[in-house]
């Protein structure tokens, strides 16, 4: 696909807004599970991490980016 820069750009921010939503959720159902606050942040953290990773491998894999 060729798409302007400007689409690109606003499919990267969506797959980052993404991620933090997952890294959101993963975060609090960590801290809801007992772990301390720092241990949430991390796991957050490692969540958007992987999530980011994986959209954009994604959309790479089916030429978007």
């Amino acid at each position: 696909m060729n798409l302007p820069l400007g689409v690109k750009v606003l499919i990267v921010v969506i797959c980052t807004l993404i991620s933090v939503i997952v890294a959101m959720v993963a975060g609090f159902l960590s801290h809801a599970s007992g772990s301390s606050v720092g241990q949430a942040i991390l796991y957050g953290g490692g969540a958007f991490a992987g999530s980011l990773l994986l959209c954009l491998a994604v959309l790479s894999a089916l030429g978007v980016l």
